[in-house]
């Protein structure tokens, strides 16, 4: 018997802590004009005290709670995130751990602000693969602990946040297609975590670990080669953009977004965003952006809407997804 895998549930977290612009202004060279003007970004959470493991485990928790399913029907838990609490355990084995559901395995993947797209593709295949029924992805970051607070041009941009689905065994499809590209050549255009060595054995390297970005080379990839990416995996799925009822893309920049919807001639409407108040979330922005579409009613969750997902940051990586959900 043929399975395939839906969307059955979402959710989202974010810090409590908010700031905003008129705060970085306070602290370095930049103002709420220059910022909201070139971004959109109004504000973004922060964390004080807690961690990937924190935010992702607030996600799962509620996905539970609103799926009214035990903690033990769970079969795979996968994280998208650049920011573990920390190399091992993952990420994803704290979720676990947290929520009880023992009977899951877990794992992190890491494609930076692609993370959650690509987690989404992987998890499909289990679900199809019929030998799993249920299973929990979650993108989620801390990027306030990869930020230089003293650099503007970074500093201003990112926000900490996570959010997740609840992925179902189904007998009808509703992930149609899907588009997933890297391009390592041009990794370094967007940079962070990088750890130097330091054995007896090799030769001595500083750590690198502060994020780093080439804005115009990553503003200029967003909208040439993702917008042109969107457009041919379209026409390749045999549809048009009269087809789709919602473009999910990761939160940026607004300026992205506009660009992107004139290049693909669709009405701006049709591209929700939601970075005027977290910032740039990396693997976490689309999820929130589902969960957020779902609760005001945008997105109903019943099977009768055609979204396409996008995904694209560090690695360089992007991909898309096509989802009846």
């Amino acid at each position: 018997m043929t399975s395939y895998a839906k969307i059955s549930q979402v959710a989202h977290y974010a810090p409590k802590q908010i700031v905003h612009n008129a705060d970085l202004a306070a602290m370095m060279d930049t103002s709420d004009e220059w910022i909201a003007s070139r971004t959109g970004i109004r504000q973004r959470h922060i964390v004080q005290d807690q961690q990937t493991s924190d935010l992702a485990t607030k996600v799962a928790a509620r996905l539970l709670e609103k799926s009214q399913l035990p903690a033990e029907a769970i079969d795979f838990i996968i994280v998208a995130t650049i920011t573990p609490d920390s190399s091992m355990p993952s990420t994803a084995a704290k979720v676990q751990a947290a929520i009880g559901a023992h009977k899951a395995f877990a794992y992190d993947l890491s494609a930076a602000c692609s993370g959650f797209v690509f987690a989404l593709a992987t998890a499909e295949k289990l679900l199809a693969s019929g030998h799993y029924q249920k299973g929990i992805v979650i993108g989620a970051e801390v990027l306030s602990k990869t930020v230089d607070w003293a650099d503007r041009t970074t500093a201003v941009l990112f926000g900490d946040g996570a959010g997740g689905v609840l992925l179902e065994a189904s007998m009808q499809p509703h992930f149609l297609a899907e588009s997933l590209h890297t391009d390592g050549s041009r990794g370094r255009s967007l940079t962070s975590g990088g750890q130097g060595l330091h054995s007896p054995f090799s030769a001595k390297e500083e750590n690198d670990l502060y994020l780093k970005m080439d804005g115009r080379a990553i503003f200029e990839f967003a909208i040439r080669d993702v917008t042109k990416s969107i457009g041919q995996f379209i026409r390749d799925s045999q549809l048009t953009t009269d087809d789709i009822d919602l473009f999910l893309m990761h939160q940026a920049n607004y300026r992205i977004l506009d660009k992107m919807a004139q290049k693909l001639g669709v009405p701006l409407e049709k591209f929700p965003a939601n970075m005027m108040e977290y910032g740039n979330t990396s693997a976490a922005s689309i999820p929130i952006l589902l969960s957020e579409c779902v609760e005001a009613g945008k997105i109903q969750l019943d099977g009768s809407q055609t979204i396409l997902m996008t995904g694209f940051g560090g690695g360089l990586t992007w991909g898309s997804l096509i989802l009846k959900i």
